[in-house]
């Protein structure tokens, strides 16, 4: 059946009344597999891929979830385009309901360990489109030939600070430049001796070039400062706002640039300066994986930046898990196939 396909979603015309809503829960009566049902749907957002996920038929999910709507008294989830979207009340059970089947799936499998390739585990990573050319990859090559069974969700990097993201349970790990996040994690475990609820792990420090199309006019020397500043520039941004780390720097050193232009994805920005006057900033390993490599023209920045690591960020929750563990490990190995030095260092 198509993802599209609408008529499997438990939900009513209506949502339920204060009177209803209110009512007490009944615990000792809750049929407890119901949540890991829910939690499957919550990560999903559509059932077709959640029953999957979960080896059960549409109508099967489609029937636990009306069975836990009706014992926790909320819609929980309504339809809305080609899935379906969490009531204010699923959002707020959630993040508790994921991380007590972590926390039993840990106690479970701890004496187990993983089996990769019997494993059906379902990961979700977020990361910038250029870090997944880099290492989706090799980590693609590592499960056919380890975990044929395990699949992997990538979403696209919106944040800077994914650290809500993986407390909600929203993400399994994030992949980036987190400067800000794991400065106040590491400041927090030194400065006040509190043991922080995410953990990182460095997997390669990336270098920035300036990136503009191969006949622009600036392409026939060497860029120096002036004429770097003085340029049209567009500015790869998760959040939108016209302003980065390198104009970071530059504001150390007294300069301005004049970004006209805020994309979230490397690969947009790769197209957009091939075919324009804009110049932009890419990672260095990444204009090869553009496809188009050919029609650009990459030159050293004229200026110092500080050195962009690349990290991985997780919630502590997961740290014992067999599975996730695995994952971890296999990222670092992905990122070691690419780069030559990988300092591997956990926090």
């Amino acid at each position: 059946m198509p993802d599209g396909q609408q008529v499997d979603v438990p939900a009513t015309d209506m949502a339920p009344t204060a009177s209803t809503a209110s009512q007490p829960v009944n615990f000792r009566t809750l049929d407890l597999n119901l949540l890991r049902v829910f939690d499957e749907v919550m990560a999903e957002r559509n059932l077709t891929r959640a029953a999957a996920t979960l080896s059960m038929t549409q109508p099967a999910v489609s029937n636990a979830l009306r069975r836990l709507r009706d014992a926790l008294h909320d819609e929980l989830l309504v339809r809305v385009g080609y899935g379906v979207q969490p009531t204010p009340r699923a959002l707020e059970i959630w993040p508790s309901v994921r991380s007590a089947l972590d926390g039993l799936r840990t106690a479970v499998q701890a004496e187990a360990g993983f089996e990769a390739a019997a494993s059906r585990e379902n990961f979700v990573l977020a990361m910038a489109d250029a870090t997944a050319a880099a290492l989706i990859p090799p980590l693609v090559r590592r499960l056919e030939a380890e975990a044929p069974g395990v699949s992997l969700r990538a979403r696209p990097l919106l944040t800077r600070d994914p650290r809500g993201a993986l407390a909600a349970g929203e993400l399994d790990l994030a992949v980036g430049y987190f400067p800000a996040a794991i400065a106040a994690i590491d400041t927090s475990t030194m400065q006040q001796g509190v043991s922080e609820p995410y953990a990182h792990q460095r997997l390669y420090d990336g270098e920035y070039v300036c990136v503009m199309r191969a006949d622009h006019p600036l392409a026939a020397a060497p860029l120096d400062l002036d004429a770097f500043c003085a340029a049209r520039h567009l500015l790869v941004s998760f959040s939108g706002r016209p302003f980065g780390f390198v104009d970071e720097a530059l504001a150390g050193i007294g300069r301005t640039r004049r970004v006209v232009l805020t994309v979230n994805q490397f690969f947009t920005a790769g197209q957009v300066v091939a075919q324009s006057d804009l110049l932009t900033v890419l990672p260095h390993h990444f204009v090869a994986s553009t496809g188009i490599a050919d029609q650009l023209c990459t030159r050293r920045l004229p200026l110092e930046l500080p050195v962009v690591h690349v990290d991985m960020l997780w919630h502590r929750r997961h740290a014992v898990r067999p599975a996730h563990a695995w994952l971890r490990e296999a990222l670092v190995a992905a990122a070691g196939s690419v780069y030559t030095s990988v300092p591997v260092q956990s926090v």
